[in-house]
């Protein structure tokens, strides 16, 4: 592909590296956390859900930089990692000192929403092993000059947890690209992480500063305005709808205050109830626009980590066919079945997701 260099495979240890925190999820199911007796466990967090979704569905070599503090917990979510097939080479353990003074492992309580009650997210996850990760812990030139790796997965989530993670964000995406590592970022603006860190201030601040290193950047309308300052007219009426005109201006914007980005895309999402959503994706790259099939009343029983998905599948096209109309048909149709099962990450295998790509029905297979 002309526009993103990617390293052949066979010079490389992995296929792609996410940087980021990943939390124990506690779901009630059909419950609500106020009044739960019970809750299901899962793992989950923005950047892991996309190297587990790139193992375990299209089979490409992941791994996860991230901490966990060094207790049983900790060892849980380990083990979790380790059942989706993402290596553990890269994930440190900070000490613990019996009740999580100086470091713990991060929470979330997450309700799925149903009809007319949207879901809900509670995090606990202050002081967090990942969130004090700073500049200087991993060996960059190591992992991506020595070991060898084609792609870096990163965000704002992770970058919003503290100083040292902005910081440590800015210097992994520099090593990757002096390293010739291709380097996505999912925006994923939460205020409620930057609210202590300085707020949309420092959120564009930051964001601006990593988005110059960026080659695919992922995001929607809101994502793009908020983190990066560019706002569009018209974007924010069309954020419940499935149309693409927002989205156009938003990108002529953003490529022309950084003409590094060599692809972008978003998914397009109209939330009918929480239960029913219209469903598909844009993606920009060579100067052209690529559109996605329309999954119209998409029926939802888990909708976190279908942006997630969205992406795994996305740069699984980009990775490994170098065609942007099949990157971001197979990221819509991995995105909507990963909504169909509960937990942050994807159930979905490739001949499904090729399945929905082709418009095959849910008849019972037998």
């Amino acid at each position: 592909m002309a526009t993103l260099n990617i390293k052949p495979a066979a010079d490389c240890k992995y296929d792609l590296l996410s940087l980021g925190e990943i939390m124990l999820r506690l779901d009630p199911g059909e419950g609500r956390i106020r009044t739960a007796r019970e809750f299901k466990v899962w793992e989950g967090g923005g950047e892991y859900n996309v190297a587990r979704g790139l193992r375990r569905c299209f089979g490409l070599r992941t791994a996860m930089a991230t901490a966990f503090a060094d207790n049983d917990v900790g060892r849980l979510l380990e083990d979790f990692v380790l059942q989706g097939g993402v290596s553990t080479e890269f994930i440190q353990w900070l000490p613990f000192d019996g009740i999580g003074r100086g470091t713990r492992n991060g929470l979330n309580f997450t309700e799925r929403g149903f009809g007319v009650r949207g879901a809900v997210g509670v995090s606990d996850r202050g002081q967090t092993a990942a969130s004090q990760l700073k500049p200087g812990d991993f060996d960059w030139d190591h992992i991506f000059g020595q070991l060898g790796v084609r792609w870096l997965h990163t965000g704002g989530i992770f970058a919003a947890l503290s100083e040292t993670t902005m910081l440590l964000v800015l210097e992994a995406v520099r090593k990757a690209k002096e390293h010739g590592t291709i380097v996505s970022y999912d925006l994923n603006y939460r205020p409620s992480l930057w609210k202590a860190n300085g707020g949309l201030e420092r959120a564009q601040q930051v964001n601006t500063a990593i988005a110059n290193f960026v080659d695919v950047m992922v995001g929607n309308e809101e994502d793009f305005t908020t983190c990066l300052g560019l706002p569009v007219e018209g974007a924010d009426e069309n954020l419940q709808r499935l149309e693409v005109s927002a989205f156009k201006k938003m990108i002529a914007t953003a490529v022309n205050a950084f003409p590094n980005f060599k692809a972008t895309a978003t998914t397009l999402r109209a939330a009918k109830t929480a239960t029913i959503n219209d469903w598909a994706a844009i993606a920009w790259m060579d100067g052209k626009f690529y559109e996605s099939r329309k999954y119209p009343d998409l029926e939802i029983l888990d909708r976190v980590g279908g942006g997630d998905s969205f992406a795994s599948g996305f740069i699984y096209g980009l990775m490994n066919m170098g065609d942007p109309q099949k990157a971001v048909d197979y990221g819509a149709a991995h995105g909507a079945l990963a909504m169909t099962t509960p937990g942050d990450t994807s159930m979905a295998d490739i001949g499904e997701v090729e399945k929905l790509m082709r418009g095959g029905g849910a008849r019972v297979q037998r």
